[in-house]
């Protein structure tokens, strides 16, 4: 139990870490501007007012998006703070539903790597939207095992935003490939390695709570 809480910890701090390092990449882009980081290679995309808009849109709202999406996986705030927890959950399934999704969308149409990436990232923001309102719809529903299914779908693809820049940090450290290669390699494999263990995170949980219910009680015939 004790293990177990350090563990919890640990995993704690380094998720408030990378989310700090993606505060310094937001950080950036504090006042508005448009010829710093990842704009300098985008200066054709500045003039077109929809992708310049969907950029800062999707930039401003990501923090909210991870830190209120951590949340809502605490039993500590579920137990003792429904409302609080209600209140977070809407702020982040409206922030997805009604911004970052969508801007992440259109910025989705214009990524570099040319077709492979747009389609990746399309995909992203199309499932990232879909399994958000899933998790609204199955909250409105009372369905709360459903919900809490889609929300650990949902927050999976949230954390394509630090994922995809992780395993290309390590990918461009590690071996030698052309920067366009790692970039539409992470665009897959940022949010679809995510995608497959919360998949596999549900199943090993069904398996064992379907164990549990048809194991035999401890003493009977």
């Amino acid at each position: 139990m004790i293990a177990s809480k350090y563990i919890d910890y640990l995993l704690i701090v380094t998720y408030l870490f990378f989310c700090y390092l993606m505060l310094r990449i937001t950080w950036q882009y504090i006042p508005y501007q448009t010829d710093v980081a990842f704009l300098r290679i985008k200066q054709d995309y500045i003039g077109i007012a929809h992708w310049r808009y969907a950029f800062f849109i999707h930039v401003y709202t990501s923090m909210f998006t991870l830190l209120a999406g951590f949340t809502q996986f605490s039993n500590t705030l579920v137990r003792n703070y429904p409302r609080a927890h209600r209140f977070i959950g809407y702020v982040y399934i409206c922030t997805i539903v009604l911004v970052a999704a969508p801007s992440g969308l259109v910025m989705g149409l214009y990524a570099n790597g040319g077709l492979s990436s747009q389609i990746a990232f399309v995909l992203l923001a199309v499932l990232w939207l879909v399994s958000t309102l899933k998790a609204w719809q199955t909250a409105v529903n009372k369905q709360f095992k459903q919900h809490r299914q889609w929300m650990i779908r949902s927050f999976a693809l949230t954390l394509s935003a630090l994922t995809l820049r992780a395993w290309k940090f390590s990918i461009m450290n590690m071996a030698d490939w052309p920067p366009m290669d790692v970039y539409r390699f992470v665009a897959w494999w940022g949010w679809v390695f995510n995608v497959a263990v919360a998949e596999w995170y549900l199943y090993v949980s069904d398996r064992r709570r379907l164990k549990k219910v048809t194991q035999p009680q401890s003493g009977s015939d």
